[in-house]
């Protein structure tokens, strides 16, 4: 059973980290530096940006809870 959670854990490490990568800065930071900040203001985020938003969330909190059960798994194993 650790075994299938640690393969889950890896798994959604890994698309959580593309998920992260998929967003577009906001500006201020290191993406300014590098020609991020040339982009114009439209003021708002489109429909695509705010499911991405939505599925990174979800997807951090299924990390989350997969740690946390993982966490009790080894410390409750025998």
């Amino acid at each position: 059973m650790i075994t299938g959670f640690s393969v889950a854990l890896i798994v959604i490490s890994a698309l959580l980290l593309l998920l992260v990568l998929m967003h577009k800065g906001k500006g201020g930071g290191l993406s300014d530096m590098f020609g991020g900040g040339m982009q114009s203001s439209v003021g708002g985020s489109s429909v695509a940006e705010r499911n991405l938003d939505r599925i990174t969330v979800v997807v951090g909190l299924a990390w989350f809870a997969v740690i946390v059960v993982l966490g009790l798994l080894m410390k409750f194993e025998n």
